[in-house]
């Protein structure tokens, strides 16, 4: 057996195209959707990030609004924005870049901004909402994650999942919604006694750790489906770096039925997922479906 690689990029295109297709539907009875991105500081990947988001707002149609702050700006100067943001009519998702400066709260940060506009889905609210199964905002990557899932194994009712790492902006997130899909969840991470034998009763696999090639091909059972949500970045023997994920995929390829390369897979899906967010996000402020 050799695994399916699963087309991040194409798939999340695709994401595109159809949301293209609804805010221009939306723009043509007067209403757009729009994101704000704030920024606080000099952070060289931040930079880049922002700038890949207000392009991917601009092409598929919706309003971008960039706010960029001085490393030195205080948190009641950024809290007074955020309320400002909340309050605008025009702005229907706010994203507040981390990391942030040392000297910003992000909880508090994350605290200020208007639960439905919140398009990251940190919010504790959003958090709640889908704990409960409510509609609300979900974290990107883990929706993503979904997608790319759902693109070999459209029906996932009865599957056991493996995930990983418990952070909120993934771990969790992700296995609320394998437990949504009907998945028997287990949820792994540093102190999980026999790491590789929990993780080989996987038929669906979701590495989000942050530890390259940690996840090894005899940690994989035959058949299973790897999600690898790691982006690390790994000195070459040329004196360069690449990125890595979470799993040695070379490794698992002869095992497993599909996997998400890095780059390549997950990646492209999470500003894919920003704007699907920000259409959600337009749906809740406005109290349509």
């Amino acid at each position: 057996m050799t695994a399916q690689l699963i087309d991040g990029a194409a798939i999340a295109a695709k994401l595109r195209k159809d949301i293209a297709a609804e805010v221009a539907t939306l723009a043509a009875s007067g209403h757009v959707p729009g994101l704000a991105v704030v920024l606080v500081g000099e952070d060289a990947a931040s930079q880049v990030y922002v700038r890949n988001k207000h392009k991917a707002t601009v092409e598929v149609g919706m309003r971008s609004f960039e706010y960029k702050l001085d490393a030195s700006t205080s948190e009641a100067e950024l809290l007074a924005l955020i309320a400002k943001l909340n309050a605008d009519i025009q702005v229907t998702g706010i994203l507040v870049q981390l990391p942030l400066p040392a000297h910003i709260s992000p909880e508090r940060v994350i605290l200020a901004i208007d639960p439905n506009k919140d398009v990251d889905g940190f919010h504790p609210i959003n958090a709640g909402r889908l704990f409960t199964g409510q509609k609300g905002l979900v974290p990107c990557t883990p929706v993503g994650s979904m997608i790319l899932l759902r693109e070999v194994l459209p029906q996932l009712a009865g599957l056991h999942a493996v995930v990983v790492g418990r952070s909120n902006i993934v771990g969790k997130p992700v296995a609320q919604l394998l437990l949504q899909a009907d998945c028997t969840v287990t949820v792994a991470h540093s102190k999980t006694r026999d790491l590789p034998a929990v993780c080989r009763t996987a038929d669906v696999l979701v590495a989000a750790v942050g530890k390259p090639a940690m996840i090894r091909g005899s940690w994989v059972r035959e058949g299973a489906v790897v999600i690898d949500v790691g982006v690390n970045r790994i000195a070459t023997a040329e004196g360069k770096t690449r990125l890595c994920g979470d799993v040695a995929t070379d490794e698992v390829m002869p095992h497993a039925r599909a996997v998400t390369p890095v780059p390549g897979g997950v990646g492209p899906m999470t500003i894919a997922c920003l704007l699907k967010n920000t259409l959600t996000a337009f749906e809740l402020v406005n109290g349509k479906k």
